[in-house]
């Protein structure tokens, strides 16, 4: 409720204190509060004539009547000691209660009113000197960036070039050069659209395409070092946030379009450019005829990276319009190169394509590139992404990185052009050359890796069209109206539906079990202890309403070994169910599993989908899914325990993404050493997925951890233990008998709840 005749006042900075001397001679302190009316600061208690008392009181007017006369108000003002009473309750207190309030105008002789509104004044008063200070201090800092700005800008003006000695202008591109650098790429996109539409008005091709490879007006190193300051207001951002501005989309448009002329040139020329690669099997690039040919491209090779080229070329069963959309959708980019790609994103779309396809389209991309093992660190790339047609069924889709452009991005991997050349041919199929050129930084590698590294297969060219040539077959029979199976004697048939559907399992499940082997800058993973020098890298993700998941907390654990065996040999050992018994520790007793159905889903018959089922005995019934997958560059065998329940309603036709998967098994790489007519080692990378938890709530326990580094372990060390006693007896032989050996005595095999799973 307003008081009568209250008047806005200026606040006092020493309200409360009992030392305003600029009041009158008793030095006491005027008693105001906040009006909530009119928002200003009005005093209260005030002491008037008793008609204008009444008078206001009754009408709860703010204003006198203008009929009667002015009167001299009389103000009531605190004695020291209710000022000093006050002060000691706030600093106890400084919100109190309306009971704590009455006691106080009690004890102190003072109105109700008057202790409300002191306490309200009090802390308005503490409220306006801290702001005041904060204030003062941000002009101090304020102060300090500017004397800094204009510290680095005369620093910057007086800066020398160092490559042509000459002055910088770094951040000083004056209005009329932009203008005409924007209008200079508009008028080159203006005429790029003409000439596409002229050779359907006059009948002739505006310019002769030869295999000559074209060498750019300037090399895109150049255009990067006289525009980093366009490139660097994009700023040192992480890969979630990278964007740019309208401003400086021409110019990566420019650097992607270069690349596009350089990466059409590498895939048509073959010698000298390209060379026999280590393997036999592949193409290598010649550094030297590169750098004659193109005048360095994007520039020298930065120090302390290595090159790392290779061509191949493959034919795959899709039409090169579905593939030009997988590679221009990242989340189908990534799904069908999983066993490369660690994560992608695609942050934003510069251009996005005319006519309703990807012809001219250009994304900004960021990528981890993975070597499927816990001991090597994933290549994260930030990149933009071009394609383009060529012509008449010929696609070409090129990545270029503009990570080199960010003044503080420390990044240890940089894609030169690379992509791949997609040109249809007859029956479905169609050619795709694919460019591999990254420059790397590979001096912290696992000595493990280190041979795998160094020659270039492990992220190579030759693996991308073998893994796009193995995603298509999958997918082909997926779709396929009959899919091939084989089901032994006395086993019920499955139908085709069912066969289709227990393949998507398998896919999510080849899926899953990629996520969990490489350690992925996205997740955070730490070290257990291991034993013989193995190094078990795990993680843990919380599980809450996938329904292909169990809901809990799920830990991924992950170990990589070396075996004196080439990766053929290891893959058919650990495919062959009638060898499971000498690894296997999930499943129990010593008749291992039975084959339910064998489903091809590749050319190669060892290319297939296997669903198991432990025999009739008096065990508890379980059910495996199994997936072998093999090419020259890889190899897997992954497998998961199923739910019998929604396997058995999946056969009948139900929904397979209800089924819970928890993958775990083996990818397999070669070592790196092998040579024409020298088989080298393999490098074997088992990982597991448990259930470590059913509450996602709960907390990691110790023997969550030691139970699956137990289980990984006893896993690979068996597997090693096999082929280093059949690879001790091979030596014997040659050297001309057995010699005996002691009694092994059996590994100890942990067992598991598989429903836990």
């Amino acid at each position: 409720m307003s008081q009568p005749n209250m008047v806005p006042v200026e606040m006092n900075n020493n309200v409360g204190d009992g030392n305003n001397n600029n009041n009158n001679n008793n030095g006491n302190n005027i008693t105001t509060t906040n009006n909530d009316m009119n928002g200003g600061i009005v005093l209260g208690d005030e002491e008037i004539d008793s008609a204008n008392t009444s008078e206001n009181q009754e009408d709860g007017s703010d204003h006198q009547d203008p009929a009667r006369p002015s009167k001299r108000k009389r103000y009531h003002r605190h004695t020291k000691h209710q000022i000093q009473e006050l002060e000691n309750f706030f600093k106890e207190c400084p919100h109190p209660d309306d009971t704590q309030r009455k006691e106080l105008s009690r004890q102190l002789g003072l109105d109700h009113h008057q202790i409300k509104f002191w306490f309200q004044n009090k802390r308005t008063q503490i409220k306006n000197h801290q702001e005041r200070h904060e204030n003062s201090q941000l002009r101090a800092e304020n102060d300090r960036l500017r004397a800094e700005n204009h510290q680095c800008r005369a620093s910057i003006a007086k800066a020398i070039c160092h490559r042509c000695g000459g002055k910088t202008a770094i951040g000083e591109m004056s209005f009329e050069e932009h203008h005409l650098l924007l209008e200079n790429t508009k008028l080159a996109e203006e005429i790029r659209q003409l000439s596409l539409v002229m050779p359907k008005c006059t009948g002739k091709p505006v310019m002769n395409y030869t295999l000559t490879p074209p060498v750019p007006a300037r090399p895109l190193e150049e255009i990067a070092s006289n525009r980093r300051e366009v490139y660097g207001s994009i700023g040192n951002v992480p890969g979630s946030a990278l964007r740019v501005k309208d401003g400086d989309k021409p110019l990566i448009i420019e650097l992607a379009e270069l690349a596009m002329k350089e990466l059409m040139a590498m895939a048509r020329l073959d010698e000298p450019l390209w060379d026999i690669g280590a393997n036999g099997t592949s193409l290598a690039l010649n550094l030297n005829e590169y750098t004659r040919i193109f005048r360095n491209g994007l520039g020298p090779i930065l120090n302390g990276l290595r090159t790392e080229a290779s061509k191949a070329t493959s034919i795959a069963f899709m039409n090169h319009l579905d593939i030009v959309q997988s590679l221009m959708d990242v989340n189908l980019w990534s799904n069908m190169f999983a066993r490369m790609v660690a994560r992608a994103m695609s942050h934003d779309a510069l251009l996005t394509g005319v006519q309703g396809n990807f012809d001219g389209a250009f994304h900004l991309m960021t990528a981890e590139y993975q070597v499927l093992s816990p001991v090597v660190s994933t290549r994260e790339c930030y990149f933009v992404r071009h394609c383009k047609q060529q012509g008449d069924g010929i696609w070409a889709v090129v990545d270029v990185s503009i990570d080199h452009l960010f003044p503080n991005l420390e990044l240890k991997c940089r894609r030169r052009p690379s992509g791949c050349l997609i040109q249809q041919i007859e029956n479905g199929f169609c050619k795709v050359t694919w460019v591999e050129h990254v420059e790397v930084d590979d001096r912290e590698v696992h000595p493990l890796y280190k041979s795998l590294i160094s020659s270039g297969q492990a992220l190579s060219a030759e693996r991308w069209v073998e893994t796009l040539e193995r995603q298509c077959e999958r997918l082909a029979y997926i779709m396929s109206p009959n899919v091939p199976s084989i089901e032994p004697d006395g086993l019920i048939m499955i139908t085709n539906n069912a066969k289709q559907s227990l393949l998507k399992i398998a896919e999510r499940m080849t899926r899953s079990f990629l996520s969990g082997v490489a350690t992925s800058n996205g997740d955070i993973w730490f070290g257990l202890s291991g034993n013989g020098g193995n190094t078990v890298r795990a993680m843990t993700r919380k599980s809450l309403n996938d329904p292909g998941r169990p809901v809990g907390v799920i830990l991924y654990a992950s170990t990589s070994f070396w075996l004196p065996v080439p990766p053929k040999t290891v893959f058919d050992f650990l495919r062959d169910a009638n060898n499971r018994t000498n690894w296997d520790v999930i499943t129990t007793g010593g008749e291992g599993l039975q084959l339910m159905s064998q489903i091809g889903n590749g050319r190669d018959s060892r290319n297939c989908v296997s669903l198991l089922r432990t025999p009739n005995t008096s065990q508890k019934k379980m059910m495996m899914i199994q997936e072998t997958s093999t090419d020259p560059t890889a190899s897997f065998v992954i497998y998961a325990p199923l739910d019998v329940t929604l396997t058995e309603n999946v056969l009948m036709g139900g929904d397979p993404g209800n089924v819970s998967l928890l993958p775990m098994g083996f990818a397999i790489l070669p070592d790196g050493t092998a040579q024409p007519g020298r088989e080298g080692g393999s490098l074997v990378s088992t990982a597991f997925q448990v259930l470590a938890e059913k509450d996602p709530s709960t907390m990691l326990s110790f023997s969550s951890l030691a139970t699956t580094e137990n289980l990984i372990l006893t896993t690979a060390n068996k597997i090693r233990a096999y082929f280093s006693q059949q690879t001790g007896m091979q030596r014997s032989k040659s050297m001309g008998g057995v010699k005996n050996e002691p009694e092994k005595k059996p590994c100890l095999v942990f067992l598991l709840n598989v429903t836990s799973l």
